[in-house]
């Protein structure tokens, strides 16, 4: 699956009332997550046992493949943040929804990691995604595959951790001067116009 060596392929259904009884979670969190989450299921496991041309990690050791299947395409991003929570394992989440808008009826699918913050790929069709192990370890393998689901660049001076910081920074920043420019667009004070620019021309200054 996912263009994975089928050595990794297992096959652990993950029950969303296992989950709600053994994490005792609230009402809200279950009507959230049932809103979004259909079905759930391990995979695939990658680790030196499974894939033996693959070095142990000094940082991780293996890591599962979840397949989720959504509801809608538009899910809340909370819900995966719980399934990492509560599965305290190197994970990646392979979400995929089927909707007839589809192009000729495929599926869609989008992988997600966490490293540092949440990191999402683009909306690929299912037919088309694959998940490749480049590297000689586990720890080259995961890192590689944060930085394309990421899109990071894995041979920066800068590192994986660094990169995501900055990005998550800057899109920060970005937001700010959105902010500012709307609010320049409709000031009538010129005063108050005037120092609004100024402080959008310093924001402006901090990307670059």
């Amino acid at each position: 699956m996912y263009n994975l060596p089928q050595s990794t392929d297992i096959n652990k259904p993950l029950y969303k009332t296992a989950i709600f009884e053994k994490f005792n979670l609230k009402a809200a969190e279950r009507e959230r997550f049932d809103a979004d989450i259909s079905r759930m299921a391990l995979v695939a496991y990658v680790a030196p046992s499974r894939v033996p041309a693959l070095k142990e990690g000094q940082e991780v050791k293996d890591f599962y493949v979840l397949q989720v299947i959504l509801k809608q395409q538009n899910y809340d991003t909370k819900n995966i943040m719980l399934l990492q929570k509560l599965i305290p394992q190197h994970i990646i989440f392979a979400l995929e929804y089927n909707s007839s808008l589809g192009e000729v009826g495929r599926g869609l699918t989008q992988f997600c990691i966490f490293h540092t913050r949440l990191q999402q790929s683009e909306w690929m069709l299912t037919d088309d995604v694959a998940l490749m192990l480049n590297g000689i370890s586990i720890d080259d393998v995961w890192n590689n595959l944060v930085a394309s689901i990421g899109n990071l660049d894995v041979s920066s001076e800068e590192s994986i951790e660094q990169q995501i910081i900055n990005r998550e920074e800057r899109e920060k920043l970005l937001q700010q001067i959105e902010l500012l420019e709307k609010r320049c667009r409709v000031e009538k004070q010129t005063r108050k116009k005037y120092e609004l620019h100024q402080k959008l021309l310093r924001l402006k200054e901090g990307l670059s």
